[in-house]
């Protein structure tokens, strides 16, 4: 049975702190008031008080900006205790004193204090725009006005996870070919600086009589060993240029562009955008936000220039009485069974149900296309590999080889 951490407030105003075995944390907090005292938060207690301890001391050393994992667990956290009967401001209360987080430990104690000041939860969020997003504030909002506040919490809560878990996904198919890749460079690298250049002694005057390989390669390799300092700082001028290129406008659309052109990548990161896309428009739908906040909400998330664009023609053509599915006809950025799809649920009135299915199925399809994706680039990035050290390596052996026959 899991242990419970609770504080409560006694009948004469002490505060009280403890563990208990409950089956979750409803139970916890009902067993608890049925004692005659004001539940003030209870906690799900993990793991052993020694690596407690340990954990606290790490995240206690944390100053860095609170994370979307923060405002995960945060989330969650609210959503049970608001579900087990505790108030909104309790729960806050709550929340903070446990939270390690030196930073959104503060942002907590602002919004309790936001809340205490007579402010609905959803203007005390707008606060901190860039932590909690439109999104998650639009929800709220529109939990405050349906009455279903802890449900539309743990929907977030589940929102969230589930985008952390497609990031997750995204980046650890990039790992692998990015240390493939680092080891190749390294490796060519040492082979043309260290290795190399005690050959020059044994092929110096013979320039005429090598292969063609040969002589390229000295030629690299006397050039990285004596130019070394001005190739590194033309290499940081150029990632720097190209870095600083891709944070303005045109940069970001020509790369998010190109993200929907490579051959192997646009399969990806259109199933990507698509199931973002979706699954924020049915988030907000359900959620029961208005539909031009939920378009332009939506378009705003995507991460991609070029989705955006369509999702800002989609929200023209809603503003101007037109049907969502309209704008989406003529686009090839979307599939025509998903624009049919939408069609199908804007003329049954059950579009957000719509939007669910499509982006669970895209979410699925994304695993695919992120494990093809890194299934293909695996043996890629071995045969280049290869093949670099392999012609350094020829290019040395042969003229030896060559050499020793005519002493022979």
């Amino acid at each position: 049975m899991p242990q419970y951490r609770f504080q409560v407030k006694s009948q004469d105003g002490k505060t009280q702190s403890g563990v208990m075995s409950a089956d979750s944390a409803s139970a916890a907090a009902t067993v608890l008031r049925n004692q005659g005292v004001h539940v003030m938060s209870v906690d799900e207690q993990k793991g052993s008080s020694a690596g407690s301890g340990f954990m606290e001391t790490l995240a206690a050393m944390n100053n860095k900006k609170p994370t979307q994992k923060n405002v995960l667990d945060f989330t969650t956290q609210l959503a049970v205790m608001i579900r087990a009967g505790i108030n909104l401001r309790a729960a806050l209360d709550g929340i903070a004193d446990q939270t390690d987080h030196k930073m959104f430990k503060k942002i907590i104690n602002q919004l309790k204090a936001d809340v205490e000041s007579g402010k609905q939860f959803s203007d005390a969020l707008m606060r901190y725009p860039k932590l909690f997003g439109p999104l998650y504030i639009n929800m709220v909002r529109a939990s405050e006005m349906s009455g279903s506040f802890s449900d539309m919490l743990e929907r977030i809560a589940g929102y969230i996870g589930q985008q952390m878990e497609t990031r997750r996904m995204v980046i650890g198919a990039s790992i692998y070919p990015a240390i493939i890749g680092g080891m190749a460079v390294s490796v060519t690298v040492f082979l043309m600086t260290f290795v190399l250049p005690k050959f020059y002694t044994v092929f110096e005057g013979k320039e005429d009589v090598l292969p063609w390989a040969t002589n390229f390669l000295m030629g690299v390799s006397q050039l990285m060993t004596e130019q070394w300092p001005f190739l590194v700082g033309g290499f940081v001028v150029i990632f720097g240029a190209i870095f600083a290129f891709g944070k303005t406008e045109v940069g970001g659309f020509w790369i998010d562009r190109m993200k929907l052109t490579v051959p192997v990548l646009r399969t990806m990161f259109r199933s990507l955008y698509i199931t973002r896309s979706l699954q924020t428009m049915g988030q907000l739908i359900n959620a029961g936000v208005p539909m031009l906040d939920t378009i332009a909400i939506t378009g705003d998330i995507t991460g991609n220039r070029i989705f955006e664009g369509l999702w800002r023609k989609v929200h023209t053509s809603v503003k101007q009485g037109r049907k969502i599915a309209d704008p989406m006809q003529g686009s090839s950025l979307l599939p025509k069974s998903v624009v049919q799809m939408v069609a199908a649920g804007e003329e049954s009135g059950k579009l957000g149900e719509v939007l669910d299915e499509i982006s669970v199925f895209y979410a699925q399809k994304l695993k695919d296309n992120i494990k093809a994706v890194t299934g293909m680039i695996e043996p890629v990035m071995i045969i280049l590999m290869g093949s670099v050290v392999g012609f350094i390596a020829m290019a040395i052996i042969l003229p030896i080889f060559k050499m020793s026959q005519i002493v022979s």
